[in-house]
C-alpha cells in the first residue's frame, strides 16, 4: 500500500480491495486533513529532519503522532522509534495521551500494545518502540526507518540524539520528526543547523479553536510580554540576555531529576512582595493603611512572594529543590511557606525583612509560632547579592532538581547592570537568600557580606 493523501484518490474498486484496517486508516487520515492547519502537515521532500518548534498547546504531540501513524500504516513492516525525555513521557504522552498514537490510530489498526516494555505493533507488522532520552545506550543496536523525537529541548542527555541518528539506517529515506518547545540549548541549535532540515514554527494562539478560553486568557495575563512567554507561547528561540549573571546553558549543565537521598541542611527562603500593586517596590518610608498584619493585608499585590527551597548535600554541592512562589494574601503565603517547610523537613526559614519589617516574621508565626526563622536585611543591591551565588553556578556547584521555568526566567534576566525582566525578581531573590544562607554556613561566603 503506497502513501495516499485521501480515499478520494482511490477508485471505488481499489478502495474495496483494501483490508478493513487500511480502509479505516485512510478514512481517519482524511478527517485529519480536513482539520489540520497547513503547517501541521508533514512537508514533502527528502529532508533528514523536520523540526517543529512551537509553543505550548500548538499541537506538537498531535503532529508527531499523525506523522508516524501515517508512515506506519502506509508502509508495512517498518520500525519506528519514539523518544521522549523519559520513558513515562513517551508512554503517557506520545502513546496514551489525548493526542497520542492510541488516540490517532483506529482501533482496528492496532494489533498489540505492551505498555510495560513500550512496544506498539500494527496490523501490517509495523512496530513502534519507546525510548527514554535518559538512556542513550539503549539506542545502541536497534535500527529504524523513522523516528519521532518529542520535547527534545528537555532531553537530559544530548548524546541520545546522536545515538538515535545512528539508528536511522533502514529504507531509502530515513527521517526524524522532532517536536519541541524551543530552548536556546546547544542541541536544539545544532539540530536547527542540520543541512536540509525543515523547520516549522508556530505559537500557542494559532490553535485557539482547540484550547480553553480561560486557559488562553491566563496565558496572556500571566506571560504576555515576558521572556518566558516569548519562549513557551510564541516559540521564539531566545538567546541569552547580554550580561546575564545566569544563562540557560549554565543551569542546564548541572540539572538533575531528583536530589540526593540525604541532604545535610535544607532552608526555605522567603522574599515577601514589597509592591504597591503597580509592580514597583514600595520604599521603606511608604505609608500604608492600617498597621501590623492589617497593613500587609491592605497593601495591593503586584509581584509574587518568592518561596524557594534549597539544600546542601554531603558532597558539598547545593540543590534547588522547589519554587513554591505564589501571589496570595499574607495568611495564604504563610501557609504555603509552612507547607514547603514541612514537605522538605527543612532546618529553618530565611526571610527578608526589608519590606514589612517585623510584620513578615509575625505573618509567618501565624502559620506556626514555633517556626525557626532567620530574618535577614538586604543592605546591598540585588546584583551585589546575586553575583557570589551566580559564581557557584559557574563553578558547577549548584543543581536544579527539576525545571523551574518562572524562577529560571528571572535568573536569566538578572544582569550586572540590574534586572531587565518584568516586575520584580522575587523568585530569584528568594533563591539568592537560600543559597547565600547555605553557602555561608558551608564557609563559602559570609551572609553579612551578601546582605
Amino acid at each position: 500500500m503506497s502513501t495516499l493523501e485521501t480515499p478520494s484518490q482511490l477508485s471505488p474498486e481499489l478502495f474495496k480491495k483494501l483490508s478493513p484496517p487500511e480502509r479505516a486508516w485512510l478514512q481517519r487520515r482524511a478527517q485529519w486533513l480536513t482539520v489540520a492547519r497547513p503547517d501541521q502537515l508533514t512537508p514533502p521532500g527528502n529532508w533528514p529532519i523536520w523540526l517543529a518548534l512551537a509553543g505550548r498547546g500548538w499541537g506538537k504531540t498531535r503532529v508527531g503522532a499523525e506523522d508516524v501513524a501515517s508512515y506506519g500504516c502506509e508502509n508495512a513492516g517498518v520500525r519506528i522509534a519514539v523518544v521522549a525525555p523519559t520513558f513515562a513521557d513517551a508512554r503517557d504522552t506520545c502513546i496514551e495521551g489525548e493526542s497520542g498514537l492510541l488516540a490517532v490510530l483506529p482501533k482496528i489498526c492496532i494489533y498489540t500494545w505492551n505498555r510495560s516494555i513500550g512496544e506498539l505493533t500494527l496490523f501490517n507488522g509495523t512496530r513502534y518502540k519507546l525510548f527514554s532520552a535518559e538512556e542513550p545506550e539503549r539506542l545502541r543496536g536497534p535500527q529504524h526507518h523513522r523516528a519521532w523525537a518529542d520535547e527534545v529541548a528537555a532531553w537530559p542527555n544530548p548524546e541520545t540524539w546522536d545515538q538515535l541518528s545512528f539508528t536511522l539506517r533502514l529504507g531509502s529515506n530515513p527521517q526524524v520528526v522532532a517536536t519541541t518547545t524551543p530552548k536556546p540549548n546547544p542541541l536544539i541549535k545544532r539540530i536547527a543547523k542540520t543541512p536540509g532540515a525543515m523547520i516549522t514554527r508556530g505559537n500557542t494562539f494559532e490553535n485557539a479553536e482547540n484550547l480553553a478560553e480561560n486557559a488562553l486568557a491566563f496565558y496572556r495575563q500571566r506571560y504576555e510580554g515576558t521572556r518566558l512567554g516569548r519562549q513557551e507561547l510564541y516559540a521564539e528561540m531566545l538567546e541569552d540576555v547580554q550580561g546575564a549573571l545566569w544563562t540557560a546553558d549554565m543551569i542546564d549543565a548541572t540539572r538533575m531529576k531528583a536530589p540526593p537521598s540525604e541532604l545535610e541542611r535544607i532552608v526555605i527562603a522567603v522574599d515577601p512582595s514589597g509592591t504597591s500593586g503597580n509592580g514597583k517596590r514600595t520604599s521603606k518610608s511608604s505609608k500604608r493603611k492600617g498597621s501590623g498584619l492589617e497593613a500587609l493585608r491592605n497593601e495591593g499585590r503586584g509581584d509574587d512572594v518568592g518561596i524557594v527551597a534549597a539544600g546542601k548535600g554531603r558532597d558539598g554541592r547545593f540543590y534547588v529543590l522547589e519554587d513554591g512562589s505564589c501571589n496570595l494574601s499574607p495568611e495564604g503565603w504563610a501557609r504555603k511557606v509552612l507547607s514547603v517547610y514541612e514537605r522538605w523537613d527543612a532546618d529553618r526559614i530565611v526571610a527578608e525583612r526589608n519590606f514589612g519589617g517585623a510584620m513578615v516574621e509575625a505573618v509567618l508565626r501565624t502559620a506556626d509560632k514555633n517556626l525557626p526563622i532567620r530574618m535577614v536585611t538586604a543592605s546591598r543591591g540585588k546584583v551585589a547579592r546575586a553575583e557570589p551565588v551566580a559564581a557557584l553556578y559557574e563553578q558547577g556547584k549548584v543543581s536544579h532538581c527539576g525545571a523551574f521555568n518562572d524562577l529560571e526566567d528571572q535568573m536569566c534576566s538578572m544582569t550586572g547592570a540590574g534586572y531587565v525582566g518584568e516586575g520584580s525578581p522575587d523568585r530569584a531573590d528568594a533563591l539568592v537568600w537560600a543559597l547565600s544562607d547555605l553557602s555561608s554556613q558551608a564557609g563559602f561566603y559570609d551572609i553579612s557580606v551578601l546582605g
